[in-house]
């Protein structure tokens, strides 16, 4: 269920090859692929190439639901999970099984080593290739995740190479970090992009202060024009109901071996100054490991932590351009989705 991570000449990572325990048959019969053509839009009237989004917060049930998708519309999945992309972070990122995948190709899995770093921008890099080539098969892309800065970057076309260097406004957080300290620039980076701020090690002000410019960018200067045509489905759940089913799925990673997980992590030489081990439910994990918080404090911060994640991920959904499904009763609001997405197949004038 992922893709390994090759060096090209250039020294960008490559993406492209598939290992072999995740990969799924792609070819299939010509005579179907233009059948397929012929009863689905897989393009916009302006060329551009369809893509479904289903978004949501943690534990609302996405991977499900994307899996039945692709199945009756005969699409394929990529993840938008900033976790999942690392080899050897399982339980604590609740990563869908090849078993859960019931046949369904998922990119976007296991791309990276825990020891390497993943951009947004690398994200996009990625993601649009995966599109391109998902799309050039008759398929349909679906891209599934929580991870709102991942999808911001291919839904509103954020350039994040392109996202210029402000000097004023380096040395005003210079000034600021100086007067009050670095966790006044941390507190400003939570309020513009509460996304970056989950995974920024908070006492690096010069990736808080490029995380900061990123943010600002976000004008004309840091956007171009989108590649695709996307739907974007939003899934939710009233937040007690969301939050209690949290609390039990963090309860689970436990008795499925979370702290075995990152104790193995650990002994390859990973710690909280690695990208991957600060997500949530790892740098908790690695607290308690290192004697810094017992083992139930560790618990109730996961859980925490996560339902603080969930309703972070719901404000950024309520700024984005989406339609919000109800899923609560999970027929229900499967069927919404389905009928939004035959709509959205149905017609090239979207």
């Amino acid at each position: 269920m992922g893709n390994s991570v090759e060096k090209q000449q250039s020294g960008k990572k490559n993406f492209d090859k598939q290992p072999k325990k995740h990969q799924f048959e792609e070819g299939q019969p010509e005579k179907k692929l233009k059948q397929q053509s012929e009863n689905r839009q897989l393009f916009a009237k302006d060329g551009k190439k369809k893509v479904l989004f289903i978004l949501g917060p943690t534990a609302v049930g996405k991977s499900e639901i994307a899996v039945r998708l692709a199945k009756e519309f005969d699409g394929e999945v990529i993840s938008a999970d900033s976790v999942q992309i690392f080899k050897g972070l399982d339980i604590g990122s609740a990563k869908i099984t090849k078993d859960e995948m019931s046949g369904v190709a998922h990119y976007g899995i296991d791309i990276c080593e825990p020891e390497e770093n993943f951009s947004a921008f690398e994200f996009a890099e990625f993601t649009q290739k995966k599109i391109d080539q998902i799309a050039g098969k008759g398929k349909l892309p679906i891209v599934v995740g929580g991870t709102g800065l991942y999808v911001r970057s291919l839904v509103e076309g954020f350039d994040f190479a392109d996202a210029p260097h402000d000097e004023n406004l380096r040395q005003q957080l210079e000034q600021l970090k100086n007067e009050k300290g670095v966790d006044a620039l941390f507190e400003i980076l939570q309020k513009e992009n509460p996304a970056a701020a989950e995974k920024i090690d908070r006492k690096n002000p010069t990736r808080i202060v490029r995380a900061i410019e990123i943010a600002r960018a976000k004008s004309e200067k840091g956007k171009k024009e989108t590649a695709i045509c996307p739907l974007v489905l939003a899934l939710v759940r009233p937040r007690e109901k969301l939050y209690a089913d949290i609390n039990t799925r963090v309860d689970k990673m436990m008795q499925k071996g979370l702290v075995r997980e990152v104790e193995g992590l650990k002994k390859r030489g990973l710690s909280a100054q690695n990208q991957s081990m600060r997500a949530i439910g790892y740098k908790e994990v690695l607290a308690f490991l290192d004697g810094e918080i017992s083992e139930q404090q560790m618990s109730e911060l996961v859980k925490q932590h996560s339902r603080n994640y969930a309703k972070r991920q719901l404000t950024f959904l309520r700024g984005m351009k989406c339609e919000m499904v109800d899923v609560e009763n999970r027929e229900e609001g499967f069927e919404q989705i389905r009928a939004k997405v035959k709509k959205f197949l149905s017609t090239k004038t979207i």
